[in-house]
């Protein structure tokens, strides 16, 4: 046992207050003898006094203490933006270095805490993990703590309270560093198909001069798209345009700079998700009949479709006496409609529509390169349409995959999917299989056409094409060879997926990706790199993915047999993954796909000043000073300031924190020897009174 403490404990024989009313009494008494000039009064109060000694029974206490070593705690920071080329030596030699130096002092615990390298999404976190260290610290014995870090933190600074010992922070970097960066200030999260959006970015660069200008180039979904020239350290719009449904990726890059710490942060990703605002859908009815209901009531029965629906009821030819006012409620706006407001629909449906002169030739032409330009068109045909009367002798009519033949067949047949409509999305996974022991519900009549071209997705009577869809220009045409689907929604034998069917078809027409016949899709699940490829090929090879740190794998996929195939792998490192096969890519994504650690890797001491200033200490750059002289201060010392191999010091607190192992405890005033010491100044004050 080394080091030890004395102190004077009591355990009087008596109360507390009986001793002091005998200290008064006796005082007073002594007062009183000196004001009187008794003899021998100093030898009775002495003999009060160590009478009183005696009840207060005083002790001697010894305790025997352990000394116990102060802690150090070095926090390195070991996050990606410590890994820059010239940061990450000095990083390890800082490390080596504060190590060595403390390993070398005696009476010193040192406890390391390295941070950064679970790469957190949002950022470096060091005060957090500091705050968890320090809880199994004694603050008593806490001497101080050393971050070496390049300051690019992301946590709020000081959250580890500010008692016990001092921080200091070594920085590793200069105060003079420069690196361009791209910077998106602000980007929408969702946005209108086909609709202009504003993306602002900002192009800072420490090390530009008056004048300078970089190219920006922007990639949508893994394509070149854009590019211009920008300013730097300026505000800087940017108009985008979502031409598809869901999510699409826009990638942002731009050259290096003059000065540069890194090129990642010359990237930047935004995502967005495309919504389309309103389906506007433009139904025309040749005639009254029982399927016109089931028409209005599936397209009515969607929240996201504007439908105009129009009925022919009288064709102009027709002459009676009825008077003009009581034909309709309104005109019939056939140009507002078909010339003046065309562009503003996006699927137009022709059901059981024959020529009677109410649409002329001009606006059926109109109505074909509305299709040619990217519109969309179906036709659900009636007996008409094999007839003289039919829209196939119009300009429509190239647009139509199936040419009439003339005959109309009036028995029942069941529909069926074709080998491509069993891969098609359209039809794949249609509520049954059309098929065993409970098939779809009949129909009783079948349009007969020869398919030119297009994908047959549902056959009829003796295999004939019964739903045909197909590519017009920019735009795509459905045709639907049978007026009878509406038995499928009242449930004629069984009944059959016609609501499902007919919305599927319409958002085929109006190019959702889902239903893209040739479709590449990926997703990033419980860190599995997920892949589905749709064709109406099987599908048995592997993928090309491009890994966020430039590398390439391969996920093999399986044919499932239903238009898919599948396929996965894990993934572990954060960023976007691009997935391709031939002419088809999909993006996912996993973490952060702008990792806030790289948005700015300039060493600074903005983020720990707080922190700094709360538990006193320092900071210090290291790539202007080098490592520090470190030393060990009393508690009440500063701890940094000039002076030292590198021209400045910091400083340890020592505690002298202990623990006590023993205590001994020595009676003064105890025994027979006690109360003769006390009896000797009585006799010899007595004696001298007596003289």
């Amino acid at each position: 046992m080394i080091g030890g403490g004395t102190s004077i404990a009591f355990a009087p024989l008596v109360p507390w207050w009986v001793l002091f009313a005998f200290a008064g009494v006796a005082g007073a008494l002594v007062l009183a003898g000196l004001y009187m000039r008794a003899r021998g009064i100093l030898f009775r109060a002495l003999a009060a006094a160590l009478l009183w000694g005696i009840l207060a029974n005083p002790s001697l206490v010894d305790e025997l203490r352990e000394p116990l070593r102060d802690i150090a705690v070095v926090v390195v920071d070991e996050s990606p933006s410590q890994q820059l080329d010239g940061r990450r030596q000095l990083n390890a030699e800082a490390l080596a270095t504060v190590r060595e130096k403390l390993r070398q002092m005696t009476g010193l615990e040192v406890r390391t805490v390295r941070i950064g390298l679970d790469r957190a999404e949002d950022g470096t976190l060091l005060f957090g993990p500091l705050e968890r260290a320090l809880a199994e610290v004694p603050r008593k014995r806490l001497a101080g703590i050393i971050a070496i870090t390049d300051g690019q933190l992301h946590d709020a600074a000081g959250t580890a309270g500010a008692a016990g010992g001092p921080l200091h922070v070594l920085l590793t970097g200069g105060k003079s560093e420069s690196d361009r960066r791209l910077v998106v200030e602000s980007a929408p999260a969702y946005g209108l198909l086909g609709k202009p959006l504003t993306v602002t970015i900002r192009l800072d660069d420490g090390a530009a001069r008056p004048g300078d200008s970089a190219v920006v180039r922007i990639a949508r979904d893994g394509k070149p798209w854009r590019r211009f020239s920008v300013r730097p350290n300026a505000s800087v719009p940017v108009e985008i345009v979502l031409d598809r449904r869901g999510q699409t990726f826009f990638e942002l890059e731009v050259g290096p700079g003059r000065d540069e710490l890194t090129l990642e942060n010359n990237r930047r990703v935004v995502t967005i998700n495309a919504i389309r605002d309103r389906l506007r859908v433009l139904l025309v009815s040749g005639e009254p009949h029982p399927g016109q209901r089931s028409w209005r009531n599936i397209l009515k029965s969607d929240p996201g479709v504007d439908l105009v629906h129009f009925t022919i009821l009288r064709p102009p030819e027709k002459r009676d006496m009825t008077p003009v006012n009581e034909l309709a409620l309104i005109s019939f706006p056939v140009r507002e409609l078909f010339q003046e407001k065309l562009d503003q629909f996006h699927l137009i449906i022709f059901d059981r529509y024959r020529r009677r002169g109410v649409i002329r030739s001009v606006y059926l032409q109109n109505i074909a390169d509305f299709v040619r330009r990217g519109g969309a068109l179906m036709v659900a045909a009636g007996p008409a349409y094999a007839g003289p009367l039919s829209l196939a002798h119009t300009a429509i009519g190239p647009l139509l995959p199936g040419r009439p033949t003339g005959e109309v067949y009036r028995r029942g047949f069941r529909a069926k999917r074709t080998d491509q409509g069993k891969r098609h999305p359209v039809t794949a996974r249609l509520s049954g299989a059309g098929v065993g022991p409970q098939p779809w519900g009949r129909w009783f009549r079948q349009i007969d056409a020869a398919a030119e071209r297009g994908n047959i997705l549902l056959g009829g009577l003796g295999g004939r094409p019964l739903l045909i869809l197909d590519r017009a220009g920019k735009g795509r045409v459905a045709q639907l060879l049978s007026d009878q689907a509406w038995l499928w929604d009242r449930g004629f034998e069984g009944g059959g997926p016609q609501a499902e069917m007919l919305r599927r078809v319409s958002h085929w027409l109006m190019k959702e990706p889902e239903l893209e016949e040739e479709y590449l899709v990926a997703r990033i699940r419980n860190r599995r790199l997920e892949v589905l490829r749709r064709s109406l090929k099987p599908v048995n090879r592997p993928v090309r993915v491009e890994a966020p740190d430039g590398g390439a794998i391969e996920v093999p996929l399986k044919d499932r047999g239903d238009g898919t195939a599948a396929g996965s792998r894990p993934v572990e490192r954060p960023g976007l993954y691009r997935v391709i096969d031939g002419p088809l890519n999909a993006m996912a994504a996993i973490g952060s796909l702008n990792p806030r650690e790289m948005a700015d890797v300039r060493t600074t001491d903005r983020n720990v000043q707080p922190a700094v200033r709360a538990r006193g200490g320092s900071i210090v750059w290291l790539g202007e000073t080098g490592v520090p002289e470190i030393r060990r201060v009393e508690p009440d010392r500063r701890v940094s300031g000039a002076g030292g191999v590198s021209g400045r010091w910091i400083g340890l607190r020592r505690n002298g924190d202990y623990v006590v192992t023993g205590i001994r405890d020595i009676p003064l005033m105890a025994g027979f020897a006690a109360l003769l010491l006390a009896l000797l100044p009585m006799l010899i004050g007595w004696r001298r009174e007596g003289q």
